[in-house]
């Protein structure tokens, strides 16, 4: 990349952000860590104004925090903040889901059984994170609550190394529940039955914060 100013910086930003965003969520970067702006600066061969604008987007996401006149940090939750998210998203996501069921159409819906079969035979761990990923917020995109979407998204973006924790620790069984639930999720969806797939979908999401509360706490 190349240094610019105004308009070629702003839009030099989106790029470093997107390249940042990738790199989070696939874990490069542990919860907690410092980021080093001048380093940035210098691997994206960019002035410090597009990464200063990256960071910001970033924040806004839920996935960086800045600190005024000191530096920048990738998120981290401890586990009680971690709890608390995962008990506003049991709320909040069949919420968006019973919302977005009745405007999903026939290819949305074709594209979350082909999602939920890829995780099912996938062997990688980073390929089964992001193809959940997409699954959820595929199922809850159509609900006409702009709002609430960009929350969820900030949530899932905040606790994304904790599930990559979570599947490392529960392994091929927790795997396998999570994909009957996906399966009961995405049939109720089929019905357009609102009300069983925001149900199936408070209980999968339960299960998981549920076992959060009895492990191990491990920030990574």
């Amino acid at each position: 990349m190349t240094k610019g100013s105004g308009r070629d910086e702003r839009l030099l930003g989106v790029q470093i952000a997107e390249q940042l965003r990738q790199g989070i969520l696939r874990g490069d970067w542990k919860p907690g860590s410092r980021i080093q702006q001048d380093r940035l600066a210098e691997q994206f061969g960019a002035s410090r104004i597009p990464v200063r604008e990256a960071l910001r987007l970033l924040e806004n996401e839920g996935l960086v925090v800045l600190v005024p006149n000191s530096s920048a940090w990738i998120s981290k939750l401890d586990k009680a903040e971690c709890i608390e998210v995962y008990m506003m998203r049991e709320r909040l996501e069949p919420l968006a889901l019973a919302q977005s069921v009745a405007h999903l159409s026939d290819g949305d819906i074709g594209e979350l059984s082909a999602l939920a079969a890829r995780a099912r035979v996938t062997p990688d761990i980073e390929d089964y994170i992001q193809l959940d990923r997409e699954l959820h917020l595929l199922s809850v995109r159509r609900a006409p609550m702009p709002r609430l979407l960009t929350t969820i998204e900030r949530f899932w973006n905040i606790t994304q190394p904790y599930r990559r924790n979570y599947l490392a620790t529960t392994g091929a069984e927790g795997r396998w529940i999570s994909d009957v639930e996906h399966t009961l999720m995405i049939e109720a969806i089929k019905r357009r039955d609102a009300e069983e797939a925001g149900r199936m979908l408070g209980a999968h999401i339960r299960r998981t914060r549920l076992h959060l509360e009895q492990a191990a706490w491990v920030a990574e």
